[in-house]
């Protein structure tokens, strides 16, 4: 992927503000550069979920269609073994709410 092409395209302005901040703050040689990674995160994204989307088809094909009840089940179990990293949870699950006091 060395070769370069041009590109014209229409982005919105916060996002090229966001690119010039990157560089200014020398995260990025260039809005050419912060955009050509951009584009290189989404296709790697793109491909996960294609690769995803495939595993996902070929365990079904074999072990019949994931219920709505199977995903709610391992979604809670995933919560439950989870580790918080920021905070404690309440007990719905949603982040527990602290008062910072003064000082």
């Amino acid at each position: 992927m060395n070769q370069r092409q041009r590109l014209s395209a229409s982005v919105d302005a916060d996002l090229i503000r966001a690119a010039r901040a990157a560089v200014a703050r020398g995260r990025s040689p260039s809005v050419s550069a912060w955009v050509n990674d951009a584009l290189y995160l989404k296709l790697a994204h793109e491909r996960r979920m294609e690769a995803l989307a495939a595993f996902v088809a070929a365990y079904e094909a074999k072990h019949g269609e994931i219920t709505p009840e199977e995903m709610r089940l391992a979604a809670r179990e995933a919560r439950e073994r989870a580790i918080p990293v920021r905070g404690a949870r309440s007990v719905k699950g949603s982040p527990a709410r602290r008062r910072r006091t003064p000082g």
